[in-house]
C-alpha cells in the first residue's frame, strides 16, 4: 500500500502532549528508580493478534522524543496486516528512554491499528462491489487527522475533515431553513462553484425533492436495504449516493449490493476496539 506518512510538524504537537501528561510533575519515578542510566535494552512491538498496523510514526515519535539516540527498525509498516506474534519494529538504546515512552508510543499504535483492523474488515466484508468505506467527524477531539489517516491505512477513504470542507446539509438544517429546497437554495447562494453541497435525506419524498435541486450528494441516513434499492435506482447516477446509520461489517454487503457509492460509518473512528499490541524485551 503506498500510504503517504503524516507530515512531523503536525504529529510532534500531540506527542508532545500525550508525553508531557504522562512525565507529569516528576517523570518516570519508576523506571529511574529502578533501571541504570547506562543501560541499554532491545524490545520488539509484537502483534497480540491479527490485525492492520497504524501509527507507527507515532510511535517512534515518543520514543525519539524522549531520546533521539533510540533506534527503530520496522518490520511491518503502516497498512500491512500482521499476524498473533509477528514482530511490528524492533526498539532499541536506552533502557530508561523505551520504558519511559513505552505507553504513550502503544496508546497512539494500538488505537490506530485499531480503527485501520475495523475499517479492513468493512472493506474486506463488500469486496467486488463499487461502495467505498468511508469515514465521519465522528473523531477524538485532537486526534481527527491521525484517526482518519487510520481508516486510509486499513483500505478506507476520508469523508470531511472538517466543516469548511464542503456543505453537508443535515436534518436541523433543514428545519431550521423551513425545508430542503430553502436550504439548498441558501447555501448555492453562499459559497463558490468549487464547494460541494451534500444533502441529508431520511425518505424516499425527501430525496425526490432534493434531487430537483441537482445536488452532488445525497446522504440517504438510516434506510432500510429495499428503500436503499430504490433510492439508487431513483439517482440514476444524477448525485453522488452515501449511505449512513449503524452499518456493521454483516450489513455491509448488503448496502453495498444496492449500487450505492459511498458507505460512511462513524464508529471506525469513535468506537473501534484498539489493537492488542505489546512491548517485549529481548534478553542480550
Amino acid at each position: 500500500m503506498n500510504l503517504s506518512p503524516l507530515p512531523a510538524i503536525m504529529l510532534e504537537p500531540l506527542v508532545r502532549a500525550a508525553l508531557l501528561e504522562d512525565l507529569g510533575r516528576a517523570g518516570d519515578i519508576t523506571t529511574d528508580a529502578i533501571v541504570a542510566k547506562e543501560h541499554h535494552a532491545t524490545t520488539v512491538l509484537s502483534a497480540r493478534q491479527h490485525g492492520v498496523v497504524a501509527g507507527l510514526d507515532l510511535a517512534m515519535l515518543a520514543f525519539r522524543l524522549i531520546d533521539q539516540t533510540v533506534e527503530i527498525r520496522v518490520e511491518r509498516a503502516d497498512g500491512s496486516e500482521v499476524e498473533q506474534g509477528e514482530t511490528i519494529a524492533s526498539v532499541s538504546g536506552p533502557a530508561r528512554a523505551i520504558l519511559t515512552a513505552e505507553r504513550t508510543a502503544l496508546n497512539f499504535l494500538c488505537h490506530l491499528s485499531g480503527i485501520a483492523t475495523a475499517t479492513a474488515s468493512i472493506v474486506d466484508a463488500i469486496r467486488g462491489h463499487k461502495a467505498k468505506i468511508v469515514c465521519t467527524r465522528k473523531t477524538t477531539p485532537g486526534l481527527r487527522a491521525v484517526e482518519k489517516y487510520a481508516v486510509r491505512a486499513g483500505g478506507g477513504s476520508n469523508h470531511r475533515f472538517g466543516l469548511d470542507d464542503a456543505i453537508l446539509i443535515k436534518d436541523n438544517h433543514i428545519a431550521i431553513a423551513g425545508g430542503i429546497r430553502p436550504a439548498i437554495e441558501r447555501a448555492r447562494g453562499s459559497v463558490g462553484h468549487l464547494v460541494k453541497i451534500e444533502v441529508e435525506v431520511d425518505t424516499l419524498a425527501q430525496l425526490e425533492e432534493a434531487l430537483a435541486l441537482a445536488p452532488d450528494a445525497v446522504l440517504l441516513d438510516n434506510m432500510s436495504i429495499d428503500e436503499l434499492h430504490q433510492a439508487v435506482a431513483l439517482v440514476a447516477g444524477r448525485s453522488v449516493t452515501e449511505a449512513s446509520g449503524r452499518i456493521t461489517a454483516a450489513i455491509a454487503p448488503a448496502v453495498a449490493a444496492t449500487g450505492i457509492d459511498l458507505i460512511s460509518i462513524g464508529w471506525l473512528t469513535h468506537s473501534a476496539p484498539i489493537l492488542d499490541i505489546g512491548l517485549d524485551y529481548r534478553e542480550p
